[in-house]
């Protein structure tokens, strides 16, 4: 199988850096074949802005509306990304979780790369369908993990916990970047309290990570519910009444 592991972190020698290289060996061990987008040694652009169209002159920019996707005219890098995500059969991304969320650099790629008529504005809109997203999309049929380093205790991060549900915290990169154009989510691997990580735990977590990529295409995807599957009033895009009515939050996008 082809994976791609879109990397965020900007120190080698890190404990990102370790386990990257770690993923690296142990899926191209099993007969995998690997891309690594690391960002920072990349120096990939973070921002999107109207340089991300190469034939624009003077125009209004408008990110919702730019048509270089469909035009041909994105700058190199951006093409380049998705191309990787056409031929990936699994995503990865990689990331310590900073202010509660991915690196900017991170959130950079996602902008720029999940162009206009790629990642979102396909499909029909009607009061039938609302676009193919959420379950379905460019990138339906695909599987997407994230791999996540946390400095605080996991208790920290427990349903109780003063940071709130890691579950919660990732739910709009899970749900809102991986979902929404069709990647089928599997549950994160989170490592917690990095600073105390001496060899005996760093070997541990391989163990584990290990694990979960050896199970990488048999692991159940997180049930998020599909749009266009009728669970949805469109265009309202509202769980339907009858679907737990007595609950709110994240937790509704979640079948059972």
């Amino acid at each position: 199988m082809n994976i791609l592991l879109v990397y965020a972190h900007p120190e080698p020698q890190s404990l990102n850096g370790s386990l990257k290289n770690f993923v690296i060996k142990h899926l191209e061990g099993l007969g995998h074949f690997v891309q690594v987008s690391d960002l920072y040694a990349m120096q990939w652009k973070a921002t999107l802005d109207a340089s991300d169209c190469m034939a624009r002159q003077g125009i209004r920019f408008d990110p919702a509306l730019d048509h270089a996707f469909e035009s041909g005219t994105q700058s190199a890098d951006i093409a380049l990304e998705q191309a990787k995500l056409l031929w990936a059969d699994a995503l990865i991304l990689q990331f310590p979780l900073w202010w509660f969320s991915m690196p900017a650099i991170l959130k950079g790629w996602a902008e720029r790369v999940y162009a206009y008529g790629f990642a979102y504005g396909v499909g029909e809109h009607s009061d039938v369908r609302w676009g193919d997203r959420y379950g379905e999309g460019t990138l339906a049929g695909k599987r997407a993990m994230l791999m996540v380093t946390a400095g605080g205790w996991e208790s920290h991060y427990s349903p109780r916990g003063i940071n709130g549900p890691i579950d919660d915290l990732l739910f709009p990169i899970q749900h809102g970047i991986l979902h929404y154009p069709g990647f089928d989510v599997l549950p994160p691997f989170v490592l917690y309290q990095t600073s105390r990580i001496d060899e005996a735990k760093f070997a541990r977590a391989c163990e584990a990570l290990g694990q979960r990529l050896d199970d990488l295409w048999i692991t159940a995807p997180i049930p998020f519910r599909p749009q266009n599957a009728g669970d949805y009033d469109i265009p309202a895009l509202t769980l339907k009444a009858d679907i737990a009515p007595d609950q709110q939050g994240f937790a509704l996008h979640i079948g059972r």
